[in-house]
């Protein structure tokens, strides 16, 4: 075990990747007084679930747990009733010998508790969904739902995962601090948890937000001013730590501050509770970030979770100022195992997470109502024509920008051959000007807000490259990584708009973030500073460059003259943006393949293409696989064929004819 004063954490390794699925295990068995008794009535964020008799995934949780547990409202009763009883039966089998030994890195039943709970009883949809508008109103030590990018990883850290308390094994997974007096000295085991600093989306649009299900707000709030009273008597007696009815230490809450009488409910999210501290204040490694969570995931197997991936974490809720504190009791083990990131992100201002369930999160799993057929052929045409007609309209019924907007949109890496990127498809539309930027640049940007899960416009001005922090970098002082505008989901949409653009001069960050833009536009890859090196991170990210000429700053792979010929006054409703939406999704989705003797055709068309035309090149070439692979998966076709190729052929012949 690490001795006092010494922290029991792994050094986090420069590049950040690492990974695995959550497999919490915590529960100890039922005693004749409950370890962990379910919340006082009404006062659960949550409703407990009625049982329903005869129902065999029912029985079997009691079986597993015994009485009825709240799974919402007291996770960790259901974590240590699973934990006690498996140690018990353990025991009984050893023979007296350690038995939990073979718990390290593995579920006792408590995962697969939660999992089916939510996954297989439709549990899902009554737990809330962690933001920072119900902040104050939700409990802690309840389960919630978080949704967020992996914005750093801050490696592992240790803690007493099970100690003998007499002749009982309790544990202390998915909790900062022993919930049981724990004796010194007693047998333990040290196990490991990962740690990842959590933001939400950069770029998210308002459509893939998901509003908290649960109980009415109001009497949630009357609930927790009522505990505010109480607790304040208590002060008012002692400053000795609260303690509820079950034995466990009582994390503070923090609400407004109510009258007597008097219970008032938050209209919107910025009438937050007073005593709420300020979220992440202060913080210079998240610029502009108003909300963040630190996640904690236990028993994951290595490179499954990476860098900037976006996940749905599901699992047990702090918020404790206790925790920002370090306690002066020197016989206090678990506290000299925190990990000292705390210091970074104190539990003031940073909720915990201690994760039991996690996923990636695709585009599909925004769609609130995806359709229930299969994505066949004939239906993805007819929705591939409907969003066509709706992008030619937007764009003034220029139908050759409309073409090559929507494989801009359904465009994605899907490989890397060295230096060489397979897939993307950046596009430059050329005869804006600041007038038309504001009407047809306008209309466009909120048009694909609505389509995909995360965009963002930036100006592309001299002060902007000159001020703007694109780069990620390394905080050597303090261990953390500091976000750039660059650190960006998977599958993110960028427009630049450089009609911004005037005569001027650029400073050395200027040059440097121009720099940045054009590896990206050409590599798919961000350079992240670790002040002595420089480390390539990959991304997959979609790129449109609204400008008056060809673009010297962004060299995109596509370049259209925008030529409309009327000014777009429609609007899409919410059936046709959700449609869209699927399709976008499903048609990125798709894989794609061609057929040998396909291929061998195009291979000699390309050759005579070259022949004809000298100033063709390998990547011109490419491109027009790349357009013809796209527009086959547009129509629902995992093959290409010497149609989608003729169709390549006569757009680049179009727009050719407009850049002459």
């Amino acid at each position: 075990m690490a001795g006092r004063g010494q922290r029991g954490k792994k050094r986090r390794e420069a590049p950040p990747q690492v990974a695995g699925n959550p497999q919490p295990f915590n529960t100890p068995p039922l005693s004749s007084v409950p370890l962990a008794c379910p919340p006082p009535r009404n006062c659960s964020p949550f409703p407990s679930p009625e049982p329903q008799r005869g129902n065999a995934r029912e029985e079997e949780r009691e079986e597993m747990v015994g009485p009825q547990y709240d799974l919402v409202g007291n996770p960790l009763g259901a974590v240590r009733a699973t934990f006690e009883r498996t140690a018990a039966a353990a025991t009984a089998e050893s023979g007296g010998s350690d038995p939990v030994a073979a718990f390290r890195g593995k579920d006792w039943g408590a995962c697969e508790l939660f999992r089916s709970f939510l996954f297989e009883e439709d549990g899902l949809d009554k737990v809330p969904v962690l933001d920072a508008s119900n902040l104050g109103l939700i409990k802690p030590n309840t389960l919630v739902r978080y949704r967020g990018m992996v914005q750093d990883m801050l490696g592992s850290e240790y803690y007493i995962g099970a100690f003998k308390d007499g002749s009982t094994w309790r544990t202390n997974k998915f909790t900062d601090f022993s919930p049981f007096s724990m004796p010194h000295p007693c047998d333990s085991h040290l196990w490991e948890r990962h740690l990842f600093h959590c933001v939400p989306a950069p770029g998210q649009n308002s459509w893939t937000l998901e509003s908290s299900p649960g109980p009415d707000v109001r009497r949630m709030s009357s609930c927790l001013a009522t505990e505010l009273r109480e607790k304040r008597k208590r002060d008012g007696d002692n400053d000795d730590m609260d303690v509820s009815e079950n034995g466990h230490e009582e994390s503070p809450l923090f609400c407004k501050k109510l009258k007597e009488d008097d219970v008032h409910v938050p209209s919107s999210s910025t009438e937050v509770a007073e005593g709420v501290p300020e979220m992440n204040g202060g913080d210079h490694h998240i610029p502009g970030s108003s909300f963040s969570c630190l996640v904690k995931v236990y028993d994951m197997p290595d490179s499954q979770v990476k860098l900037n991936d976006v996940i749905e974490f599901i699992g047990v809720y702090t918020f404790d100022p206790e925790l920002a504190t370090p306690s002066d009791n020197p016989d206090d083990i678990m506290l000299d195992l925190i990990e000292d990131v705390t210091v970074q992100l104190p539990p003031s201002k940073v909720p915990r997470l201690h994760c039991l369930v996690w996923r990636k999160l695709s585009p599909h799993d925004f769609i609130s109502r995806p359709p229930v057929v299969e994505p066949s052929p004939s239906i993805l045409k007819g929705i591939r024509q409907s969003l066509l007609s709706h992008l030619t309209l937007v764009l003034g019924n220029d139908e050759l920008a409309a073409q090559c907007l929507l494989l801009h949109l359904l465009s994605r890496l899907r490989n890397r051959v060295d230096v060489v990127t397979v897939g993307r498809l950046s596009l430059n539309f050329t005869g804006f000007n600041r007038e038309s930027a504001s009407i047809f640049g306008n209309q466009l940007y909120s048009l694909i807000q609505k389509l995909v899960p995360y965009s963002q416009a930036i100006p592309m001005s001299i002060e902007y490259l000159n001020t703007a922090t694109l780069q990620p970098r390394k905080d050597n002082k303090s261990g953390r990584l500091v976000t750039g505008v660059l650190q960006l989901p998977q599958g993110s949409h960028l427009t630049f708009d450089e009609t911004l653009l005037q005569t001027g001069s650029l400073t050395s960050k200027g040059v440097e973030n121009t720099m940045l833009l054009k590896n990206l536009m050409e590599s798919q890859k961000v350079d992240y500073d670790f002040e002595y090196y420089k480390l390539d991170m990959a991304t997959d990210v979609q790129l449109l460059t609204l400008s008056e000429g060809k673009s010297n700053i962004l060299p995109s792979d596509l370049v259209v003259p925008f030529r409309p010929s009327s000014v777009p006054t429609i609007n899409a409703g919410s059936e046709e943006l959700e449609s869209w939406r699927w399709y976008l999704a499903t048609i990125r989705s798709l894989p794609q393949s061609t057929e040998p003797e396909t291929y061998q055709m195009i291979q000699d068309e390309m050759v005579s293409a070259m022949r004809d035309d000298r100033s063709l090149g390998c990547s011109e070439l490419s491109r027009w696989l790349t357009m013809a692979q796209i527009i086959a998966s547009s129509f629902g076709e995992k093959s290409l064929s010497l149609e989608h190729w003729q169709m390549v052929k006569e757009l680049e012949r179009l727009r050719k004819q407009r850049l002459q």
